[in-house]
């Protein structure tokens, strides 16, 4: 079973990309605080690569943004490709089924300069994951199930 629930906040706003066959790819970073507090009393946070697709893909990016609190619940999937320096480079991220808000429009309005600490020990993932695909993302329809 491959099943992932997170609640946690938008570190930057959604970016939406389109596939060549038209298709909507959301991909955004969600901070998620740990539920303990490191050797220095200071709550540590994990940042979570997210991707949506399609409607919901578009949902994001309309409604969320930068601070937004929302629970996430997908599954984790790997990839890899081989970077710009002919390394390879693995990327971990959750591909959500779905989303909800967990706070109104006027509660988000007041987190948007919510300062996110990245200085974090987390995996090595490349804060674009997409940044060497170029303009849009190489998927067709068929390689995409929900």
């Amino acid at each position: 079973m491959n099943k992932v629930v997170l609640i946690g906040r938008l570190t930057k706003d959604p970016e939406l990309r389109y596939t060549t066959s038209n298709v909507a790819a959301a991909s955004f970073t969600l901070a998620v605080n740990r539920t303990f507090q490191n050797q220095n009393g200071v709550r540590e946070a994990d940042f979570i690569n997210i991707v949506m697709w399609r409607k919901q893909a578009e949902t994001a990016k309309k409604y969320l943004s930068k601070g937004s609190l929302i629970a996430v619940e997908g599954r984790i999937q790997t990839r890899n490709y081989d970077g710009a320096d002919g390394k390879k480079v693995y990327v971990t991220e959750v591909v959500a089924d779905n989303f909800e808000f967990l706070e109104s429009k006027g509660q988000r309005g007041a987190n948007t300069d919510i300062e996110f600490n990245q200085d974090v020990p987390t995996a090595d993932v490349s804060d674009e994951p997409y940044i060497d695909f170029g303009d849009s993302i190489e998927l067709s329809d068929d390689d995409i199930a929900f």
